[in-house]
């Protein structure tokens, strides 16, 4: 065998398909994605221009717009064509690999528990969090109730009292369907082993403009076909969402047995935007539910295994707006199942596909 300093590397590029991947659909599909990669950096300078979102946008549509330079950009395509890399497209990407990926997840503690001793820090990938659990005594209770999520107008006055009110129950109902699948939950007021109170510390908004773009964008050209490897298309890094939840767990006694400050900021590649204020808050207050749930469920932090937690059926189920497995969980609505998974895939705010608790919609 050649060492690898003597490979001829010469008659492999001289093999390899690469001109294959770029055909004229190909090259309308990396146009798309370069429109939208111009979109995340024509709005990322917004503010700086001056003229606001609208004279940027504007801008974008002379630059993609036909022109006299038609021919030029021919020229530049050819250029790609012949697996030549092209400055702007470089510029471009460049660009993008400097924009944050995620908001950055916060961490406030407010003072609604009802001890902060013995919290000790830990942290998930993407989420920040300080915690302790007794586990113990969390795996010898058998009932649970979930007490209403306190959710402050001073903590997001952006927020309408409508959409803090959805972000609430969206906390509830999560917490109700995940730990359904260890606990009996009762409606609150009826004694139980112990009792979870949460309340919300810290919530900013989505940036509804940049949200829509993304949508736009994702709707648009939804993958970049490189031969057979698609690339999706990120969200636009700007004005993603944050919360910032404590809860605890406490016995008949009111002794804590649990408590947890979390935090988590909306993410670039994973979180759906949504053309909503709220629409971050809304999608990270579920992740909290689960997160809380799983460290009473299992009894030690939900950050620390690296295996692969199978969802039971009755989580499945209720997820998808079935009915869930205790009456309790009725309270709070059903999950929009299939239409909130559609909605959130089209950017439509939350407040059109969830009906939210019971109480509201019934009002």
């Amino acid at each position: 065998m050649r060492a690898p300093a003597n490979l001829d590397l010469s008659s492999i590029y001289k093999t390899f398909g690469f001109r294959r991947l770029w055909r004229a659909a190909d090259r309308r599909a990396l146009s798309g994605a370069m429109i939208a990669l111009m979109m995340v950096t024509a709005v990322r300078v917004a503010p700086f221009a001056g003229g606001g979102l609208s004279v940027v946008l504007a801008q974008l549509l002379f630059v993609v717009r036909p022109s006299k330079s038609v021919a030029r950009t021919g020229a530049r395509w050819r250029e790609l064509a012949r697996g030549r890399p092209s400055p702007l497209l470089l510029t471009m990407l460049a660009t993008v690999t400097l924009l944050p990926g995620c908001a950055t997840a916060p961490l406030v503690q407010g003072s609604g528990l009802s001890s902060y001793d013995g919290l000790q820090q830990s942290d998930g990938k993407i989420t920040k969090s300080r915690l302790h659990v007794k586990k113990e005594q969390v795996a010898a209770a058998r009932t649970i109730s979930i007490a209403p999520t306190q959710f402050p107008p001073n903590v997001a006055p952006t927020l309408s009292n409508a959409q803090r009110a959805l972000v609430a129950n969206a906390v509830n109902r999560a917490l109700c369907i995940s730990l359904s699948d260890r606990f009996e939950v009762v409606t609150p007021g009826v004694p139980a082993d112990l009792t979870v109170r949460a309340a919300v510390t810290h919530a900013t908004e989505t940036n509804e403009a940049a949200a829509g773009v993304s949508v736009a964008a994702s709707i648009g050209t939804k993958f970049v076909d490189m031969g057979s490897v698609p690339i999706p298309i990120p969200r636009i890094p700007i004005g993603l969402g944050e919360l910032s939840i404590e809860a605890e767990a406490v016995d008949r006694a009111g002794r804590q047995q649990a408590a947890i400050v979390w935090g988590r900021g909306a993410n670039a590649f994973f979180s759906s935007p949504r053309v909503s204020k709220a629409g971050d808050a809304y999608e990270l207050a579920g992740s909290f539910g689960e997160d809380f749930a799983t460290l009473l469920n299992k009894g030690e932090s939900p950050f620390g295994g690296v295996g692969i937690n199978i969802p039971s059926w009755q989580k499945i189920s209720s997820n998808a707006g079935l009915a869930p497995k205790f009456a309790a969980c009725e309270s709070y609505g059903r999950s929009p199942g299939v239409a909130g998974l559609v909605g959130g895939k089209l950017g439509f705010p939350p407040e059109w596909t969830d009906d939210g608790a019971k109480s509201v919609a019934t009002r």
